[in-house]
């Protein structure tokens, strides 16, 4: 989009509630009445109307019943099975929600969400206006131009004219054409049998266009051009049904598009009957969508005065929770910007130091706000809170600090009540506080030009970090009385988990030492033996080819060697995936010299020439991350680098293990860490009984 701000969001309603309702986990309120959807879409209208706050707008659902299209082909989506009741019982709510945060919305019988949008879009885009369509669904990239821009939400990934051409393969004038090439499973498109996405692709670089394909059929060799001959009369109707209709006469046009207000005492009735009780607390007389940041009491400190009252508050504090913001996400480079604590809920603080960005108003200096933090964070006396501390404990360490008195981790406490659940903060928010967070993407951006956050403006950078310490101390607040009342859980929590958390991350700062003569030697080896299985393969195959590329392997053994296909991709193509091959070699000698070639290059990639790059340079040694919630059994997991993968079956891969060294008089006792790397808590438990 060439503006911040375009004149015309449109919302694909139906798109989004069918995604949120499998994207999310079932939410109920108290009632046994399905939520999880309804809070789905709206939380993403709501991030979108911040995001770009439009003056025009539309959120466009299907309506009930059939459309023309069912009349031209009575099978239309016929494989579709029926919409699940906990999904039937949302679309009132979700539209009584729309309605009521003042958000257009558009239904219009006999056609579906997709036409409406095209022909809206059409319009304003003729009218000049830039248009953004909010949407997952893949046929919408047809609509795309210079003036129309998908969104997908979901990731927050935008779709242009050259995206298309990326994503697809081909341009946005195309897409009818590839989409009734290849038909579509899920609206029950039929497209020519066994053509996929690659073949429409290169028959349309190669004739333009399917009028163009259907005249040269007759060219088209093999199997497939036969299947193509055959689908010639069910071709136009196909092209059809994928057709987006862009001339609807509707009753609205673009401009009359117009968000109202929100209707402060409806919205209120409906997030109390769905208990989404953190909107319901953000309604106010004076800010009906106010977000809870905003609402509450977030402090960014600049100076002395602001920072001893602070320091007071925390030194009487009975525990207080406690956050870093920092340069990087490695522990052992990343130096802390920012500190943020809370000790009521509503009420927390941000104290930069570090933030450089040209126009960056004064800050206090390191030294006055680490100085005057030390005592309180070396004290063991004094109870500190956190998500996950073991971090923090690192980069405090990195400044000369060592964090003492770690009473909670909310990381910890959420991994034990279930295990099964994600633990970052911001799931955790939206789990078990029904808050959604300020996110880190928020304020920093994404991919190659996100900010680090030194970077970032303190009008973004301070209400970030505070919400940080106070959802930190909510969540504590909810989840430590659920672990007092499982005598069981608490004691995993109190005796296991967090005594393990220290001394983990001791383990980590030390790191463990490699050899790095030893892992090129290896490297030499395996890239020699590697050469010799490209060799054999080429014997078998009868000619060269690249072991890597699936393409090529497909060739090779279905088209030529015409080996069985066990399996299909989700695009259609015969596998050949680890297992697919596994089941090939007990019948073929090919697969198998593949299957020792994946190994050994994932070896050399992986291990031998990856960790010597690893190590870092001041320490001599290669540091991984043990994650404490990274399994459902309780096991520790391994990362950045991954070092608990490495085989022990084969005899590469324990050369390899024996690349890790001992200091001069020290010895690695290989046996017992191979055995406890298996250990879970719950073995823990059992063996701590017997």
């Amino acid at each position: 989009m060439s503006a911040k701000t375009p004149p015309l969001i449109l919302v694909d309603g139906s798109s989004y509630l069918y995604r949120a309702f499998h994207a999310l986990p079932p939410l109920t309120n108290s009632k046994g009445q399905p939520t999880g959807a309804v809070y789905g879409v709206i939380n993403m209208l709501k991030k979108l109307v911040a995001e770009y706050q439009p003056e025009h707008m539309a959120v466009v659902f299907d309506a009930k019943g059939k459309t023309f299209r069912d009349d031209i082909f009575k099978e239309y989506k016929a494989h579709r099975p029926p919409m699940p009741d906990d999904l039937r019982q949302q679309i009132e709510p979700l539209h009584e929600l729309v309605d009521a945060l003042g958000y257009p919305r558009l239904v219009v019988p006999g056609v579906e969400a997709d036409d409406v949008i095209g022909t809206l879009a059409r319009q304003a885009a003729a009218q000049g206006m830039e248009v953004l369509i909010s949407t997952g669904d893949k046929d919408m990239a047809q609509l795309v131009t210079d003036k129309i821009t998908l969104i997908n939400t979901m990731n927050n990934s935008l779709l242009t004219p050259e995206g298309v051409v990326e994503k697809f393969g081909v341009s946005a004038d195309q897409i009818i054409d590839y989409l009734a090439l290849i038909g579509d499973t899920s609206d029950n498109i039929p497209g020519v049998p066994k053509v996929g996405p690659k073949t429409a692709v290169k028959w349309l670089e190669q004739y333009g266009s399917m009028d163009n394909i259907v005249t040269h059929a007759d060219e088209i060799k093999g199997k497939v051009g036969e299947n193509l001959r055959e689908c010639l009369q069910q071709l136009p109707m196909s092209y059809q049904l994928a057709t987006i209709v862009c001339d609807l006469a509707l009753e609205q046009q673009p401009s009359d598009l117009h968000c109202s207000a929100a209707d402060v005492e409806r919205l209120g009735k409906i997030y109390a009957e769905l208990e989404f009780k953190s909107w319901l607390a953000e309604l106010s007389a004076d800010a009906p969508v106010a977000s809870y940041h905003q609402q509450s009491d977030y402090e960014i400190v600049f100076t002395e005065k602001q920072f001893d009252a602070w320091l007071k508050k925390l030194d009487k504090a009975d525990l207080f929770a406690f956050d870093t913001e920092t340069t990087s996400l490695n522990y052992l480079d990343a130096r802390i910007v920012g500190v943020s604590f809370a000790v009521d809920t509503g009420k927390a603080a941000y104290v930069p130091f570090g933030h450089d960005y040209v126009g960056a108003p004064e800050q206090l200096s390191e030294a006055t706000v680490l100085g005057g933090l030390k005592p309180l964070l070396e004290n063991p006396k004094k109870a500190k809170l956190g998500q996950n501390l073991k971090y923090d404990m690192h980069v405090l360490a990195n400044h000369g600090i060592q964090l003492q008195g770690v009473a909670h981790d909310t990381l910890l406490e959420s991994y034990v009540l279930d295990s099964t659940r994600r633990h970052d903060m911001d799931s955790m928010a939206s789990r078990i506080l029904n808050h959604t967070t300020i996110h880190f993407e928020d304020v920093a951006g994404k991919g190659a030009k996100q900010l680090t956050f030194n970077q970032i403006a303190l009008e973004q950078a301070g209400p970030y970090a505070a919400e940080d310490a106070d959802i930190t101390l909510r969540l504590h607040q909810v989840m430590w009385p659920q672990l007092e009342q499982n005598q069981a859980l608490h004691r995993v929590y109190q005796d296991i988990e967090l005594p393990l958390m220290p001394v983990i991350q001791k383990i980590e700062r030390n790191g463990v030492k490699v050899d790095v003569k030893m892992l090129a030697r290896q490297g030499k080896q395996l890239a020699v033996r590697m050469s010799e299985l490209e060799q054999e393969a080429y014997k078998e195959a009868g000619e060269e080819f690249n072991l890597s590329s699936p393409k090529q392997l497909q060739a090779i053994f279905f088209d030529k060697l015409g080996m069985k296909v066990i399996r299909k991709t989700p695009k259609g193509q015969p596998s050949t995936a680890e297992d697919v091959l596994q089941e090939l070699a007990l019948d073929y000698p090919l697969p198998k010299i593949i299957l020792e070639h994946r190994g050994l290059s994932k070896l050399k990639s992986t291990y031998t020439d990856k960790l010597p790059q690893q190590v870092n340079p001041q320490t001599g040694r290669v540091h991984t991350s043990y994650n404490q919630t990274g399994t459902a059994t309780g096991r520790l997991s391994s990362s950045d680098p991954n070092l608990q993968n490495i085989p022990v079956r084969s005899e590469e891969g324990r050369r390899i293990r024996q690349a890790f060294v001992a200091e001069k008089n020290y010895k690695i006792w290989r046996q017992i860490i191979h055995k406890l790397n298996y250990v879970s808590w719950h073995t823990y438990q059992v063996i701590k009984v017997c």
